[in-house]
Formats: C-alpha cells, structure tokens, sequence
C-alpha cells in the first residue's frame, strides 16, 4: 500500500521529532520520513492529512496472550497453557491464534500494531512464542516472526499446576529441576545428532529436543516468566549453567536486583502493572519499579500481559510509570523499539524508519496524555482502524473484504 502521511507532529521514536513531517509509505514498507520540503510524494500516492496531530510509529507489545487466551469465549477459547506436560518446547502459540479475538480490534484502538503472542505460565517450559501484527485474517497472513522465542516460567504458577496434579514439579526445586532436565537431555540429543550426521546415518527427530538446541545455539532466546527476586536469581543462574540469552518477563521484584541485571545486559519486560497483588509474588508490584530499572541501566518494555490488562491500556502504563518516576522518552522506548529490539523484530518494527514496516498510528496529540487517543490506524501502509468523533467510536476494516 502506497500513502504519505504529511503535515503532523512526527515523532519517530530513533530520531528527533519533526514539526510538519512527512512519512512516506511505498509497498507497505516506509520509504521516507522528514520535512516536507525533504520528501517528495510521487504521483499516485494518497496523501492523509495530519495536520494539528501526533505520527508515531505502532506500539510494541512484547507479551500477550493475543488470540489464544480469547476474551468472552470462556472455555472454548482458552488456549494458553497445555498442560499436560511440563516441557512443552515443541508447543507452538502459532497453532492456536484466533484473529477473531476481540482484543485485537482493542490493540489497534491502543495503538498496538505488533504483539507478540506467547504460551502461559503454566508449565516450566510453555512453547514457542510468535510475532504477528494485530489485524489480518489469519495468522500466517498476520505473521511477522515465528518463532521469536521460547516461553518458560518459575514460581508459584507451574508449581501450582502440578501440584495440583500431585507430579513433579510441585516445588522451586521441581521446577528447576524440570528445566535443568531438558536442557541436559538436549546437549546430549545434539551430541548424538551431530554424531549421526558425521556417520552420515538416520536420526530420530524430537520435537522438543530440536527447539531446546536452538535455544542453546543462541537462535532463540529464553522468555522467563518471573516476578520474585529469588526466582529472578534462579533465572539468572540457569542461564549461566547453560549459556542461553534469558529475557525476564513481568520482573515485579526486579527491581531489587536491579544493579545485577543491569550487570549482565539482561532486557525486562515488565508488568502488567494494573492489577492488584493477588498473589504472593505481586506484593511488590508498584509503578515505580519501571523508573527504578531504567535508572540502573535496564533495557526495558512494557507489557500488559493482555487480557491480565486490556492491551490498549499499554501506553497508559507508561503513562503513569512517567507519573511515577520513568523518564519520558524512555517510557516511550519502552512500547515502541525496545521491545522491538529485545524480541529481534528492530529490522520490521519500532519506529519510523526507511526500510521498516509502514505500521503508522496518527494521534489526536501526545500518546502519554491519557486524553489523547489513536484516531487512524496503519499497518503496513493500509488503514485499518479509524476513528469517529460523530459517532464516539473506532472502526476496524473488515479483514475478509477484498477489493474486487
């Protein structure tokens, strides 16, 4: 899709912003953003008029649950957690994305044009996580990567599920133990697979083992689902033991062990940061743990753990973390390259770019005051949302209506 997107406030997150900007979008990928007098819109491309609003590239959101844990579908649509099995490697959230859920209508209304989609927290090891954009008619047409990463959790929810089922893990000790597990079980598979083909004989394939090597390889990194400071420790020292780039996700104690994360260049997506403590490990949950992080030198995103919060409240997190002590500009890293970069999608997604995705939202002023609301809504060049003040509400486009 061809548009340019002139005369608006740009903001394009890797750069400064620009009063009176235009961003050019060829092909669905952005080919130009500056001046006007600097960008030249061909012939044919149709020009969106964002005079007196904000241009800012489509929020980030890093973990959600997106499409497999649907809102008002109960049972039926539940899909987060298989669990059945507490390495659940060969897992893929790919396989159970319905793009029918109601929350992705509300991302673009947030602002939200990319989200990673990811296991629960169910299992110590979940599955394989996906990148997909927020509006399409099936996932492989909404696809961005797959897989980005792999899904693992410590704590009290795995403990609590096979508890629950009187199995191992039932304790932090079963938990890690699980994860240990596996990880030794895929040194020796690799070992054996290398030996295999050295012999130039047939190998069995495993599933599991097969993405955990990748895993060791350094192909995918490693999401930790993690909200004590122990449990964070613990991350931190399977991560050591086997070599592997860990992600923290949620962080809620991180804060306390802020300097050693720091230390080791360990990115936190933190949150969600709108709920109540409703467990032991919350206690600590409190909007000020983002600026404490950022303080430190964490590189940091923010996420809503949608449906945990509803994900077009991500940028009103930021918001109030702002309110709390995060520094502006990193508050808006935070929904936009960061988790960009921390997931590996910097080359699609993040911000206005020549050369990324044409994922454009026009608001009607600045996105951290919580008045401002995403008016036109772009992914990949086409507009996809739009909202009506006659009316009082948005409106997606129709994803199975094609243009004959």
């Amino acid at each position: 899709m061809n548009v340019a997107i002139t005369g608006g406030y740009v903001v394009p997150v890797d750069g400064e912003p620009i009063d009176g900007g235009t961003v050019l979008i060829q092909d669905g990928k952005i080919t130009a953003v500056g001046p006007a007098a600097e960008v030249a819109v061909p012939e044919g491309v149709t020009t969106v008029d964002a005079g007196g609003s904000w241009v800012l590239p489509g929020f980030v959101e890093a973990h959600a649950h997106l499409g497999v844990h649907e809102e008002a579908e109960g049972w039926a649509g539940q899909d987060t957690n298989e669990m059945t099995d507490p390495v659940g490697a060969r897992m893929r959230a790919l396989d159970a994305i319905n793009p029918a859920d109601l929350g992705f209508a509300d991302a673009l209304s947030g602002g939200v044009t990319t989200a990673v989609v990811k296991p629960g927290s169910g299992n110590p090891i979940g599955g394989q996580t996906v990148a997909v954009k927020c509006w399409g008619r099936t996932v492989d047409e909404m696809l961005v990567r797959q897989p980005v990463s792999v899904k693992s959790a410590l704590g009290e929810n795995p403990k609590r599920v096979y508890g629950d089922q009187k199995k191992l893990p039932s304790t932090r000790q079963g938990v890690a133990a699980v994860i240990r597990d596996a990880f030794t079980r895929a040194q020796d598979y690799r070992a054996r697979r290398e030996h295999a083909a050295a012999e130039d004989k047939p190998f069995d394939r495993d599933g599991t083992l097969e993405v955990l090597v990748r895993v060791l390889d350094g192909e995918l990194p490693w999401c930790q689902h993690t909200h004590r400071a122990d449990d964070i420790a613990t991350a931190l020292r399977l991560a050591d033991e086997f070599g592997y780039r860990v992600i923290l996700n949620h962080g809620t104690e991180g804060h306390l062990l802020a300097d050693l994360i720091a230390e080791r260049e360990v990115p936190v997506i933190i949150g969600p940061l709108f709920t109540s403590r409703s467990k032991v490990e919350l206690r600590q949950r409190s909007l000020r743990n983002p600026g404490i992080l950022a303080r430190a030198g964490v590189e940091l995103a923010i996420t809503t753990d949608h449906p945990v919060v509803p994900i077009h409240f991500l940028v009103h997190q930021a918001t109030l973390a702002v309110k709390e002590g995060l520094d502006r500009e990193a508050a808006l890293r935070s929904i936009t390259v960061n988790p960009a970069r921390i997931m590996g999608l910097d080359d699609r997604v993040g911000s206005l770019r020549p050369g990324l995705d044409g994922d454009v939202v026009i608001w009607s002023g600045d996105p951290l005051d919580v008045m401002s609301r995403a008016l036109r809504v772009f992914v990949q060049g086409r507009e996809v949302y739009s909202f009506s003040a006659e009316q009082g509400e948005g409106e997606v486009a129709d994803p199975y209506y094609r243009e004959s």
